[in-house]
């Protein structure tokens, strides 16, 4: 958008929307929308920067809390680290059958790191972008309509399918681990049709590999879609109420206070299935 361009609502939510880029093309490296036709390797800045500092921030809160931790009376922090800790540990007994020392870390790890992505979706939504555009401008000399910062990491499809995958990896990992390329092979191509008919099962086999496939691919795949598409629309929310102008504070907070459960509970939704799928990866049973 030009500058001194009126800023329509259209153009107001296609801004919010869009995430900051950095790309390499034949003149460089370039930014934005010269990143437009840059293919696939486009990295989205602020999604990794926000990402990325959120995770250290959890680590940095619980390692300092694990230092300063004390047998005695217990400070506000510990008490609601133990307390967490605890209720993952627990959700992690009652769901995961098999026997490994990473997957309440794991959990936790997906928990904490994804609410405190998805938490982010409560700050003003126009207050950092605003801020990056105002830096951009009078540092850098840009059009503050060409700076652009999206804050919620799970707002971006490449975060969650990023983290699903890596789910996945650990779900064929564990698979193998357990039950061996072999058993894994058969897990994929004699079930669920099984027959003692030798010639029967073998035409069976491209049917049963087939749906395997497919069950094995929905599971990453809807846990990306699940949590982009539950704060993509919250965000949606957030961006058209902001677009209102002074009265923006008051639905916001309404708002806000609604869509504390939703961050919550795709924080919880995520973190529990991903327990449920290692744990079906682990089982000797199909």
């Amino acid at each position: 958008m030009a500058a001194g361009e009126e800023l329509t609502l259209s153009s107001h939510i296609q801004h919010h929307l869009t995430n900051a880029k950095v790309c390499t093309t034949e003149a460089g490296v370039s930014f934005n929308k010269a990143c437009s036709e840059a293919g696939f390797w486009t990295w989205h800045i602020d999604t990794l920067a926000w990402s990325v500092g959120l995770g250290i921030l959890f680590l940095w809160l619980f390692r300092s809390t694990a230092k300063k931790s004390t047998t005695g009376v217990p400070g506000k922090l510990q008490c609601f680290v133990e307390m967490l800790v605890e209720f993952v540990a627990d959700n992690v007994k009652d769901t995961y059958h098999g026997r490994s020392r990473l997957i309440a870390p794991l959990a936790l790890t997906i928990f904490v790191w994804v609410f405190l992505m998805n938490l982010m979706d409560l700050v003003p939504v126009d207050f950092l972008p605003a801020f990056a555009g105002f830096v951009g401008e009078t540092a850098f000399g840009m059009d503050s309509h060409d700076v652009y910062m999206k804050i919620v990491p799970t707002t971006d499809i490449n975060m969650t399918a990023a983290l699903a995958l890596g789910v996945f990896i650990l779900m064929i990992g564990y698979s193998i681990r357990i039950k061996g390329v072999l058993g894994f092979v058969k897990e994929l191509t004699l079930h669920p049709f099984s027959t003692s008919n030798l010639p029967l099962q073998i035409v069976l086999i491209p049917f049963n590999l087939l749906l395997e496939l497919i069950a094995l691919v929905a599971k990453p795949f809807s846990l990306a879609l699940r949590l982009f598409g539950n704060l993509y629309a919250g965000e949606m929310i957030f961006i058209l109420i902001g677009a209102i102008g002074l009265m923006q504070l008051p639905l916001h907070f309404t708002w806000a206070v609604f869509h504390i459960l939703v961050i919550v509970l795709q924080a919880f939704v995520f973190m529990m299935l991903t327990i449920v799928y290692l744990s079906m990866a682990s089982s000797d049973n199909h």
